[in-house]
């Protein structure tokens, strides 16, 4: 099922990305330090909860997006990931543990993109071919990763971020638009995340830039990457929309801010962006971009 225009002010027939990396709040890479994945299942869930809230939102604006889980989740919330999937939204592949690429070798890579594929499937009887790394963390030294998603059967990718400054992830300088890589396995498509220069600034469209840009910025980054005929890519995770959500303790100040910005006004923000722009799943918005690349003359 596909997103339909729903407000006569959309800027453009440009489908962009709606998608959703669903993982719980104890699971985010810059918790690490505090939170042992051993000790998982002692914390109080919300993943479900607040997938469920995202599940009715996009429903009501009668939009679908491309929702890449985690396996631990999916594992232990078959029911959530079938609802997404009967909910016409696309599944995708977050890995398994959230554990970053370039911390693992290349045969534990592939067991936990094989461990995610396997608890997904077993969820909801489809077969994921879409991936996205833990915090974006494909980056230069990680590239090797991809020449194991083509060997499991992966197509597409949306985890390099072409952006510079940030300590965890981002290939500086790498392409924006969505493109074919060559790996020694075959090709795959990459939908990098999206980011604009607007009044100086780089802005990056989604997950903590949403929360701490004024919207005005993540509204201008949107139509000009739409005057340069290409889709954007938005993310977000369920965890954003959830204000009250039980605060680790003993974090450093850049991972306290991180998390914690702005998590009261993500919900609206994101239902006037969901509303001013025409959004879809991966699938629909890469279907976009394609379109919009002129046909080569006779």
């Amino acid at each position: 099922m596909e997103a339909h225009l729903n407000n006569s002010n959309r800027h453009s027939t440009i489908r962009h990305a709606l998608t959703v990396d669903v993982e719980d709040y104890f699971q985010v890479s810059g918790f690490e330090s505090r939170v042992q994945r051993s000790n998982w299942d002692k914390f109080e869930s919300r993943v479900e909860s607040n997938t469920d809230r995202l599940l009715s939102l996009f429903d009501s604006l009668e939009v679908r997006g491309t929702f890449f889980i985690l396996g631990w989740v999916a594992e232990r919330y078959p029911a959530l990931v079938k609802r997404i999937a009967e909910a016409g939204h696309e599944v995708a592949s977050h890995g398994y543990w959230h554990r970053l690429v370039y911390d693992l070798k290349p045969e534990e890579f592939a067991q936990d993109i094989a461990n995610s594929k396997d608890a997904i499937y077993n969820a909801c009887g489809i077969e994921t071919t879409a991936y996205r790394a833990p915090s974006f963390s494909i980056v230069r030294r990680s590239l090797w990763a991809l020449d194991i998603l083509v060997e499991q059967g992966f197509t597409t990718d949306s985890s390099i971020f072409p952006i510079s400054g940030h300590d965890r992830y981002g290939i500086p300088g790498a392409q924006k638009e969505v493109h074919t890589l060559e790996t020694s396995r075959g090709t795959i498509q990459e939908f990098p995340p999206s980011s604009a220069a607007v009044a100086g600034l780089t802005v990056p469209i989604g997950g903590g830039y949403f929360r701490l840009f004024p919207q005005a910025l993540t509204f201008a980054a949107i139509e000009k990457i739409e005057r340069q005929d290409r889709p954007a890519m938005f993310y977000v995770h369920p965890w954003e929309i959830d204000p009250k959500q039980p605060r680790i303790e003993g974090l450093g100040k850049q991972s306290r801010f991180r998390h914690y910005v702005g998590l009261a006004s993500t919900e609206s923000k994101l239902t006037k962006m969901l509303t001013r722009y025409s959004f879809g799943t991966l699938t629909a918005s890469m279907r976009s971009a394609i379109s919009m690349v002129p046909a080569p003359s006779a």
